[in-house]
């Protein structure tokens, strides 16, 4: 009921409006000279105040929405300002600004002979003064939401800031704009209080409609009425066309016949020309000129070794051969994303004081001239093009002409097995399609570095595999570097021929995914592998036949069959879950290492139960469905933990 009282309340002064409207006399009503004057100038006086918001509002909401200054928040008060002024009120705040005795209004006549107030300039500016607000706020409000892995990626790909902006930032922002256009606009040809205080009620100057419709009231209520009625018209389909179109957006529906949740494993369709053209045809590398060179007339080297020092967050320094691929793994915050950042020059937390591709050092050069291709976790396709204009995007940014760069999109699509989704937004993708469109996108490009972060980590396990399987494929002729940020141990032993293990940003590890499943140095690492890892403190044996003591960081001991380091010294304990043997009494035989513990959790793990014990150190054992059985082990149940000395491996850190 009161909501049903709040539309009746809004809707009595409108029907009011419709009902008191002198409908037989309409058309020559609004069709007298002054009318039409009015109108005219309206129009004139709202389209300027339009263009100088457009000029004056679209910086003022980009630093608004990007750009953390101190007094951004008195900013963003004196932009909401005029919303809430009353128009008089705001009309004599421009007197005392740009009036002919105001703080500014002087110093400008005295340099442009431009006198502001009671003329059609005067009208203007007090349109722009109390619309303005409509347009930074609804612009603030798209360009906070647009997230900056869009722009970013753009970047990595070739795109100068210019063409980011016009090609990517610009048209994704593109409904908050026009909304707030569109508002600003109706707001500039709906104002009276501020331009009849500031401008006057000049006919053909400054009498625009609201104006009129002043007046008319005086001596034609029913010519007021009428004229009232155009302006309501006018708002009304303003509001009407941002609310069907500007403000939810046109809704995209998968292309026929092919659904949007089609598998990863449709196949390139017939229905366009894949021809496979010469070398010659293909664009520049990516930092290049357009010409083929590096801007210094030599022409990119074929294989393209990674060297790197890093500082900030992450310090260290990482050298890796040409056609390597390095998995980067660690926990979270360890600096992964940070790193990959960093190498693209995209972040303050840490930079690349030298970094080397090939011979050329391109750690002053800005994101766009790195040539160093970025794939984010969800691959930021941008939404408003084709997956072969996404495609196509890289080569486009460094000068190849359209056929050449869609020819050679194209081409990439077909050989990750999604050319025939060529014509598909991002939005119309499975997830693995559009994950196959994102890397084509990046190798496209033909950067000198790779950069895939977490690139399977949204998919199924089925995709996975596929997409893995088709990412390692690609990744075996690429002739610069690759680094991959993964959390799954199959991607980094599959994927990379070296390993690069980060803590709290620094580096733990650099070596062969078979060393690092022997003898890992992060008990992240070998937990992210599948076994039990303990860092102690090494301790003086104890007995005969005992080489030494691991004193554990979370209470226990290790009893060590090989030789440790000195005591005192930092150490890993590493054990196989198969290796851990559980009882429902103490062990009388041979482990050495003997701990109480219950029963947390039971999972299978292929044809084997992997079971957590809570115990001190807690542990994780491998073992067969019979001997669960035998055992009758369940959630909560006490066990007694076995491990022999010899099955300990420890790992000097």
């Amino acid at each position: 009921m009161p909501a049903a009282l709040a539309v009746a309340f809004l809707l009595v002064p409108l029907a009011g409006v419709l009902t008191g409207t002198p409908w037989t006399g309409l058309p020559e009503r609004l069709t007298r000279p002054a009318v039409l004057e009015a109108l005219t100038l309206s129009l004139a006086v709202s389209g300027w105040a339009l263009l100088l918001s457009l000029l004056l509002g679209v910086p003022l909401a980009w630093l608004l929405a990007r750009v953390r200054f101190p007094g951004r928040g008195l900013v963003r008060v004196l932009v909401m300002l005029p919303m809430v002024l009353p128009p008089t009120v705001a009309g004599v705040a421009l007197l005392r600004g740009y009036g002919r005795q105001g703080l500014f209004g002087r110093p400008l006549e005295a340099w442009t002979g431009l006198t502001l107030p009671f003329s059609t300039a005067g009208a203007v500016v007090a349109a722009a003064f109390v619309s303005l607000p409509f347009l930074v706020i609804s612009l603030e409000g798209a360009l906070s939401g647009l997230h900056p892995r869009y722009e970013e990626t753009a970047a990595s790909l070739g795109a100068s800031p210019l063409r980011v902006f016009r090609t990517v930032t610009l048209p994704m922002v593109a409904p908050g704009l026009l909304a707030g256009a569109a508002l600003c606009w109706a707001r500039a040809l709906g104002e009276f209080g501020a331009t009849i205080t500031f401008a006057g009620n000049l006919p053909g100057s400054t009498q625009t409609l609201p104006l009129q419709v002043y007046l008319l009231l005086q001596d034609d209520p029913e010519g007021a009425t009428a004229v009232s009625l155009l302006l309501l018209a006018i708002a009304t389909a303003v509001l009407i066309a941002l609310r069907g179109r500007w403000l939810t957006g046109p809704r995209r529906l998968p292309a026929a016949g092919a659904p949007a949740d089609a598998p990863a494993s449709v196949r390139p369709g017939t229905a366009h020309d894949h021809t496979r053209h010469d070398d010659a045809d293909r664009r520049p590398e990516t930092g290049t000129d357009g010409d083929g060179t590096d801007g210094d007339g030599t022409a990119p080297e074929e294989g393209l070794p990674l060297t790197a020092d890093i500082t900030g967050a992450d310090r260290f320094s990482l050298a890796v051969p040409a056609g390597t691929t390095v998995a980067v793994v660690g926990p979270n915050g360890a600096g992964k994303t940070t790193l990959l950042r960093a190498l693209l020059g995209l972040t303050p937390r840490a930079r690349a004081e030298r970094l080397l591709l090939g011979d050329r050092d391109v750690s002053a050069l800005p994101p766009h001239r790195r040539g160093i291709a970025w794939v984010p976790q969800d691959g930021a396709l941008f939404p408003h093009l084709s997956a072969l204009a996404n495609t196509a995007y890289g080569a486009r940014a460094q000068g190849a002409g359209r056929a050449d760069a869609r020819r050679e999109a194209q081409r990439w699509l077909d050989r990750l097995g999604v050319g025939g989704l060529a014509h598909r937004r991002p939005g119309e993708l499975s997830g693995g399609q559009a994950q196959r469109v994102a890397l084509a996108r990046a190798l496209a490009a033909r950067p000198r570095l790779l950069l895939l972060d977490e690139p399977l980590a949204a998919l199924d396990q089925t995709t996975r595999a596929a997409v893995r399987h088709a990412l390692r494929t690609h990744l075996a002729g690429f002739p610069g570097v690759c680094l991959i940020v993964t959390h799954d141990p199959v991607e980094a032993v599959t994927l990379a021929g070296r390993v690069l293990v980060l803590e709290e940003g620094r580096a733990v590890q650099y070596a062969a995914p078979p060393e690092v499943s022997r003898h890992p140095r992060s008990p992240w690492v070998a937990r992210m592998l599948g076994r039990n890892a303990w860092p102690g403190t090494t301790a003086a044996a104890d007995g005969a036949g005992t080489a030494g003591v691991l004193e554990l960081d979370g209470g226990g001991r290790l009893v060590a069959a090989d030789p440790l380091p000195p005591a005192g010294s930092r150490a890993l304990a590493v054990v196989g879950p198969e290796a851990v043997s559980l009882h429902t009494r103490r062990p009388s035989g041979s482990p050495r290492n003997v701990w109480r513990g219950t029963v947390r959790e039971i999972g299978a793990q292929g044809g084997r139960l992997r079971v957590l014990v809570d115990a001190e150190p807690d542990v994780v054992a491998e073992i067969t469905p019979q001997a669960a059985a035998e055992l009758a082990l369940g959630e909560g149940s006490p066990v007694w933990v076995g491990v022999k000395a010899t099955e300990v491996t420890f790992v000097t850190l």
